[in-house]
């Protein structure tokens, strides 16, 4: 049996609580390097509280999160993006009245020019950096079907446009694992199969991802594995046939639903 990917995120035994209501209680989850996992639950099973513990916007009640091989349970959200981890919300909030393009470049990481000193000492590097960094950004642009709206204002964007310009915005930072959040929710038919392609792109050039979706045809056209939580806690775990034919996971959702 082939050994499993090394763990690029290992959460363990999470739990988060909010005033005595426990949001996410004894929740376990690994994502492998170059994996692309599944993370479903009806609403209210504490899945984006997982994310938000992961990503570093929220601090546990108890338990670990190793990125990389470190714990990082306390450290801030900039820390583990500069760790390699990145992630985008269910509902975009760009800088509406900014372009599109300078959307994405605020994503970029550890730019001297935001340093004030830097702007007078070293002033050559700083213009050469910016424009590497604008390079790249319209290369994301590219890559996510907005080149042509580089110009414009955010708020001309659709919903899913939205969720794009996100993704872009993320990947200036070179993310090793990427946190999705519902990147279905809301989205055209068209725009939803330009995302799908987009993250398959990207985990085929390695990058490992983890994705909260409640379409289950996206995930599994995407996912090797599924996860399943219900009332923060772990239900089902394997494919995504397996898991979608788990009792308790229709229970789960149709429990929901009722």
């Amino acid at each position: 049996m082939a050994e499993p990917a090394r763990a690029v995120i290992d959460a363990r035994e999470l739990v988060k609580s909010f005033q005595g209501n426990v949001a996410v209680g004894g929740m376990s989850l690994r994502l492998g390097e170059g994996e692309m996992v599944g993370l479903i639950g009806p609403n209210g099973a504490g899945k984006t509280t997982l994310f938000n513990l992961i990503a570093g916007s929220l601090k546990p009640t108890s338990g670990e999160i190793w990125i990389g091989g470190r714990e990082v349970s306390q450290e801030s959200p900039e820390r583990r993006i500069g760790r390699g981890v990145g992630r985008t919300f269910q509902i975009p909030k760009p800088f509406l009245e900014m372009t599109v393009l300078e959307n994405v470049l605020v994503g970029a990481q550890a730019r001297d020019g935001e340093r004030l000193f830097a702007n007078f000492l070293r002033f050559g590097h700083v213009r050469q950096q910016e424009r590497l960094a604008i390079e790249k950004a319209r290369a994301l642009l590219e890559f996510v079907t907005l080149s042509g709206l580089e110009g414009q204002p955010a708020k001309v964007l659709s919903g899913g446009q939205r969720k794009l310009l996100e993704l872009a915005r993320i990947l200036m930072a070179d993310p090793q694992a990427i946190l999705l959040d519902e990147p279905a929710a809301g989205v055209n038919p068209a725009l939803l199969e330009t995302i799908m392609e987009r993250v398959l792109d990207l985990n085929t050039q390695g990058k490992s991802i983890l994705l909260i979706e409640h379409n289950m045809d996206m995930v599994s056209r995407l996912c090797t594995r599924v996860v399943a939580m219900a009332l923060g806690k772990p239900l089902a775990e394997g494919t995504p046939a397996d898991v979608a034919s788990n009792p308790d996971v229709i229970e789960a959702y149709l429990g929901a639903a009722a």
